[in-house]
């Protein structure tokens, strides 16, 4: 495996798996939306409250996180498209600030306008649920030398939980990544900054998902996916709730566990909205020399 990720003039280190803090710039995320933005009056919560966000970034960072993601459009199942102007708004004056801290910026989008102005903010890395599809989003990220994370996604957020089908979801998710990374690295992308990410919840039901866990070790039995460093997220998602019958306000304990069990299936970036419970899960694991 690719034990660095090259994120511009960055490079993170995955000789251990590392934990990425999730920053949502949203007024609709599904477990903390709002909780970052400041008001825009008295009655609309839409521009970003910076103090907070610096905040909450640094507690992560001192939690243990490794990357700080950034996301300025919901993507829970139903949530409707911002328009990039909008989530520019959102995303690009938290990406100018956690400038102010030593960590890798990562900018959670589908739009190329927004990866752009992402980039030339500071970004270190784009994560993108819908595996840069888009039109003009190769171009976007091409000659900037970030990162990127090209994830599997099932139809789109409004209608990817309706009644999703595999024949083999392990086959048909590697398949897609697998041609998506071809199409990267033809365009240019270089191998050291591509990671790879199942896409847990996305246009998948709770037994697709738990397969995809049991046989996360077969996601890169691929050549064209041999090497790449798989990042996942399953922090507080419906799948947790739906195996522990718990509210997302309780679902931090057993997200840890799960984020557990993914490292020691390979994983070598998880994606957390409590990152001290997700680091103390990864000390274990590394103590019992499980990943």
């Amino acid at each position: 495996m690719n034990t660095v990720l090259r994120c511009r003039d960055r490079e993170l280190s995955l000789e251990v798996p590392r934990v990425m803090g999730i920053l949502n710039i949203t007024p609709d995320s599904f477990s903390d939306g709002g909780r970052l933005m400041g008001r825009a009056d008295e009655a609309v919560w839409t521009l970003p409250d910076i103090d907070k966000v610096l905040r909450t970034g640094q507690a992560m960072l001192e939690a243990g996180a490794s990357i700080l993601d950034v996301g300025g459009e919901s993507t829970r199942p139903g949530a409707q498209p911002v328009p990039a102007g909008r989530e520019c708004e959102r995303v690009i004056p938290v990406v100018e600030a956690l400038r102010r801290l030593d960590t890798i910026v990562s900018v959670d989008t589908s739009s190329p306008l927004v990866a752009r102005e992402a980039i030339a903010a500071g970004a270190h890395l784009i994560n993108d649920v819908r595996a840069l599809q888009a039109p003009g989003m190769i171009d976007a990220v091409i000659e900037s030398d970030v990162a990127v994370c090209v994830m599997h996604m099932l139809g789109d957020p409004r209608t990817m939980q309706e009644c999703p089908h595999y024949e083999d979801v392990l086959l048909e998710v590697r398949t897609f990544l697998a041609e998506r990374v071809r199409r990267c690295r033809t365009a240019g992308i270089a191998s050291e900054r591509i990671a790879v990410d199942p896409g847990f919840g996305f246009g998948k039901t709770l037994d697709h998902n738990l397969e995809l866990l049991r046989r996360l070790p077969e996601l890169t039995a691929d050549d064209a996916l041999t090497g790449l460093p798989v990042l996942v997220g399953l922090s507080r998602k419906g799948m947790i709730g739906l195996v522990t019958d718990l509210p997302l306000e309780e679902r931090d304990p057993p997200s840890a566990v799960a984020a557990a069990l993914a490292m020691t299936n390979g994983a070598r970036i998880v994606r957390a909205h409590n990152v001290g419970q997700t680091c103390a899960a990864l000390k274990i694991v590394r103590a019992l020399g499980l990943a």
